[in-house]
């Protein structure tokens, strides 16, 4: 029991910078009371003791604003970060190392008995007031966008967003490659919000960065040609790209990135 807390108490410092020491955490951490008063009364719903597991999980939504149904299974380093208005329905299974932030709902959509709430796979965030509604799975380390409704299974690997969900899985080819080159050029990390958060900025700057490299590779055939033509022909070198030139455009990526996590 008491590996168990420690755990919990290490995600909290894991996950959140806020944190100072463990006394600050045990006191003043909502979602950490929410989840220990869970561990008991789930313990309680398993002997059979179903009322009194039922009245604790009610004391723990008054003092917390965290509900959590003693019947939902959860696993190791779980952690909810300030937690008010979070819902856990009965059936909810949730792996290890889950994040959920504010104003989460792990809901049904049957008043149907049996398996009614979603499966949350190992590794998984869900942005705060996202609601993911029904008794299907969220594949392992996925992604759910703040205030996203999801309604369907969602792959591993993959992010959610948008209402309702829209499912944005990552894509490995040559022109992530290529685009990648270009943004070291450039000294730009554009993935910090185009990888998966669909900012239409950060769109354009990708579709900037694929003419820049179509560009630079037509260029260079026609260098090749004048080279074959003319033996005297000197190929320049292009001027430098200075990176404070970018500043603007990173410090407005570094803002985008901090809104899509909060």
């Amino acid at each position: 029991m008491f590996e168990r807390i420690r755990e919990d108490v290490g995600s909290v410092f894991h996950r959140d910078p806020a944190a100072r020491n463990t006394f600050e955490v045990l006191t003043n951490y909502p979602g950490l009371h929410a989840l220990l008063l869970h561990r008991l009364s789930h313990w309680l719903w398993g002997q059979g003791l179903k009322w009194l597991a039922r009245t604790i999980s009610t004391l723990a939504r008054w003092f917390t604003g965290i509900e959590i149904h003693p019947g939902a299974s959860i696993g190791r380093r779980f952690f909810i970060d300030h937690g008010m208005g979070v819902v856990i329905g009965e059936t909810a299974i949730i792996g290890d190392d889950v994040t959920l932030y504010q104003g989460v709902t792990l809901g049904g959509t049957s008043w149907n008995k049996g398996k009614r709430h979603p499966t949350i796979g190992n590794g998984v965030v869900v942005g705060a007031g996202a609601k993911i509604l029904g008794p299907f799975e969220v594949g392992e380390g996925a992604k759910v966008g703040s205030n996203s409704v999801v309604t369907k299974a969602v792959p591993a690997g993959a992010t959610v967003v948008g209402i309702p969900g829209r499912v944005i899985v990552k894509r490995q080819g040559e022109d992530d490659l290529r685009r990648k080159q270009m943004e070291e050029r450039m000294g730009f990390d554009a993935y910090g919000v185009t990888e998966e958060m669909p900012d239409p900025v950060a769109r354009s700057m990708r579709a900037l960065l694929d003419h820049m490299h179509a560009v630079d590779d037509r260029i260079e055939v026609m260098c090749k040609a004048l080279r074959k033509v003319n033996s005297e022909y000197q190929n320049k070198d292009l001027p430098p790209i200075d990176e404070s030139d970018f500043d603007c455009v990173q410090e407005e990526s570094d803002v985008q990135d901090e809104r899509g996590q909060g």
